[in-house]
């Protein structure tokens, strides 16, 4: 077993060696400039003698990105019908068997077309890089899965497509666009972001000041998280603090689930630290007693806490704080993460004597609880 796990790591660490680098320029909203920067960039890298060529670009008509893109060498799109219209998508099939030195594909959140080889362009871009080629790419901050939640209680709009946070972890280099709220509303009304007829809709919704204060925070907090996990690979084990391990405790409850995931998916983002998702199941969350919406819920989240990375352990018990007490010393977590005290869930820990107990040892042996709200 010892020597199959040795082969794998060492042919992780081949792939590794082999993969393309990776560049992804990251943005608080569309408008930002971050296709026009990673043109320039293409450019340069044009004038420099590396064989770079455009796998996808996404001008939307403006000027100036358009401008950038003379002289660089594209790599036709792949054409397709679908419902009876001809649409046209990244050929990545011809990415990699043309095998540029570098690659630009822009809109890295983006859905493919039915019947494309992968669901989403993150998959794709995942896909060149393991063929060896170096990517240029670009998505704005709404579209990281742990920040889901967070940007559309600050924009009201409901985001549909998202990268895991794990494709932020491949890149070996992220770039924040930044601009201020002035000067991106100032491009809006100038017509360099919008045609003229959708400027007063943008103004009244999207890019309202406080609302790009509030993302470009987020944009902002992101770019100096990536770089502190860049210097922390850097530095010594023998001078790092304790390794934090987290976990997260959820029940059937759909949202409460939901939001203790993410949570604890970006605490582990932030600690670089592995995390698991425990559910206990009780007899009374068997699968006989709870409706098949609960049970399908239940998935979709296994799903989420998987996609963010997350190891899930899945116990029967009827005595929830002791599993979670046992799972936690099993695994040396050091955070324990929990839902809100008025849920369900976390009273009955409250009304057991085994929480006074988990308490107790919790105390000796520096193992903290965190309450998400």
């Amino acid at each position: 077993m010892e020597k199959e796990e040795s082969v794998q790591h060492f042919l992780e660490l081949i792939k590794r060696s082999r993969r393309g680098k990776f560049k992804i320029y990251i943005g608080m909203s569309a408008g930002v400039g971050k296709t026009y920067r990673m043109l320039l960039e293409a450019q340069a890298l044009l004038r420099s003698g590396i064989d770079v060529k455009i796998g996808y670009v996404e001008t939307h008509k403006r000027l100036e990105t358009e401008a950038q893109l003379t002289g660089l060498p594209i790599i036709p799109r792949r054409k397709l019908f679908y419902k009876g219209k001809e649409l046209e998508e990244m050929d990545l099939k011809s990415i990699i068997s043309t095998h540029p030195d570098v690659v630009v594909v822009d809109e890295l959140a983006h859905t493919n077309i039915e019947g494309s080889p992968n669901e989403k362009r993150w998959q794709d871009v995942v896909e060149i890089l393991n063929a060896g080629i170096n990517v240029i790419s670009a998505v704005n901050i709404q579209h990281i899965e742990s920040l889901n939640e967070e940007v559309e209680k600050i924009t009201g709009v409901t985001i549909n497509e998202r990268i895991p946070d794990s494709i932020l972890q491949l890149a070996d280099e992220v770039v924040n666009i930044d601009l201020t709220a002035d000067e991106l509303i100032d491009r809006l009304k100038a017509g360099k972001i919008y045609d003229e007829r959708k400027i007063p809709t943008a103004l009244n919704n999207f890019f309202q000041a406080e609302r790009i204060l509030q993302l470009r925070e987020l944009a902002l907090k992101e770019v100096a998280h990536q770089v502190e996990r860049k210097i922390d690979i850097e530095v010594p084990k023998n001078i790092k603090l304790r390794p934090e391990l987290l976990m997260a405790c959820i029940s059937t409850n759909e949202e409460t689930a939901k939001v203790i995931i993410r949570k604890t998916a970006r605490l582990a983002s932030y600690y670089r630290s592995k995390w698991y998702v425990l559910y206990v199941q009780t007899d009374g969350e068997s699968s006989d007693k709870i409706n098949l919406a609960s049970q399908r819920h239940l998935i979709n989240n296994f799903k989420l806490a998987t996609q963010l990375g997350g190891e899930l352990l899945k116990v029967k018990s009827n005595n929830i704080a002791k599993t979670i007490w046992q799972a936690a010393e099993e695994h040396g977590v050091t955070t324990i993460c929990l839902g809100k005290p008025q849920f369900k869930f976390y009273q009955l820990i409250l009304k057991t004597a085994v929480f006074t107990q988990l308490l107790n040892k919790m105390s000796k042996t520096h193992i903290d609880i965190v309450i998400l709200s």
